[in-house]
């Protein structure tokens, strides 16, 4: 094989997959931006075909080419956050090539990365959670048990985001042999295969009862032992992308809001922890952040919400 040709992207993906556990979402968009970069790096004014699985990748390319080409994306409008992901997945390729031997040097390490806006999701209250939640168990019993089934499905997705902070990945890769019941434990594989021990609330067990009660009545089997937790109505694993369009689709119903993804119960659930006074190394484990520092935007976030407390009702505000 040509140690030079659009394979080298593809074993990288392929190791980012196998080694680092990186979703389908992420995989896409590096390989999205990967192949971006080196259709303009072998034909900056269009001249020749873009790159596709018979052609030969310049891996060989210095850190000029690489700022040329985040000028041209600046000069495109593209947003910072965006420059800045393209530009991560250009250094994470150049290092797994370097390290491979495709080439000596990572010429993406000596580029910069743009300057980012800090910029702070926006974070529902407890109150506003709680209420799209328990929304649910006052919706009308469906007339079929695949109905009946899915709607304690979509209960229990949303008592698993919010009540462990877990991220939409993590979720829809859990399998029932990662639910300790008796503990009220899962064991939930993260980024990196990383894995950490999250609790779960006496309100996500009702759920995962309910639940496994009725999908046993639907597939009518025996409780099983392995495989996917959260499946649809063939009984085959849920895909990150459904569970995002069950989250914004009950919160259009309940909230109106069309914006809410899985993202935002992870934030709700870590920022709501912390201002009930949670530790914040503690909450870095239960959201398995491998730097505190990812883990501190929180407390930014807690410090505006006292502040909108503090003008809304201080009377000198």
């Amino acid at each position: 094989m040509n140690r030079h040709s659009l394979p080298a992207i593809e074993q990288f993906l392929d190791y980012l997959r196998a080694e680092r556990n990186y979703s389908s979402h992420t995989l896409r968009n590096y390989r999205s931006d990967l192949l971006a970069f080196f259709d303009q790096a072998k034909s900056p004014a269009g001249e020749q075909e873009p790159v596709s699985s018979g052609q030969v990748l310049p891996l060989e390319i210095d850190h000029l080419a690489i700022r040329e080409y985040m000028a041209r994306l600046h000069a495109a409008r593209r947003k910072p956050a965006t420059i800045a992901r393209k530009l991560a997945a250009l250094r994470s390729f150049y290092r797994y090539v370097c390290r491979e031997g495709f080439v000596q040097e990572n010429p993406a390490k000596l580029v910069s990365t743009p300057r980012l806006p800090k910029t702070l999701p926006d974070v529902m209250t407890i109150e506003e959670t709680n209420a799209m939640i328990d929304g649910m168990t006052s919706l009308p019993e469906s007339d079929t048990p695949v109905g009946a089934m899915l709607v304690s499905r979509d209960l229990l997705i949303l008592e698993l985001l919010y009540g462990c902070g877990l991220r939409v990945s993590e979720l829809a890769g859990l399998n029932l042999d990662q639910v300790n019941e008796a503990e009220l434990l899962l064991l939930v594989r993260g980024k990196g295969k990383k894995e950490r021990v999250v609790p779960f609330g006496e309100r996500a067990m009702d759920a995962l009862h309910d639940y496994q009660r009725r999908r046993e009545e639907v597939f009518r089997q025996t409780p099983a032992a392995a495989g996917p937790l959260i499946v649809n109505a063939r009984g085959k694993r849920l895909t990150t992308r459904s569970i995002a369009r069950i989250v914004k689709r009950y919160s259009i119903q309940f909230r109106g809001d069309s914006s809410l993804h899985p993202h935002s119960l992870r934030h709700a659930f870590a920022t709501h922890l912390l201002g009930e006074g949670a530790d914040l190394r503690a909450i870095q484990e239960l959201l398995g952040h491998s730097s505190l520092s990812s883990t501190q935007k929180y407390t930014r976030i807690s410090i505006r919400q006292l502040m909108d407390v503090y003008d809304k009702t201080h009377p000198r505000a």
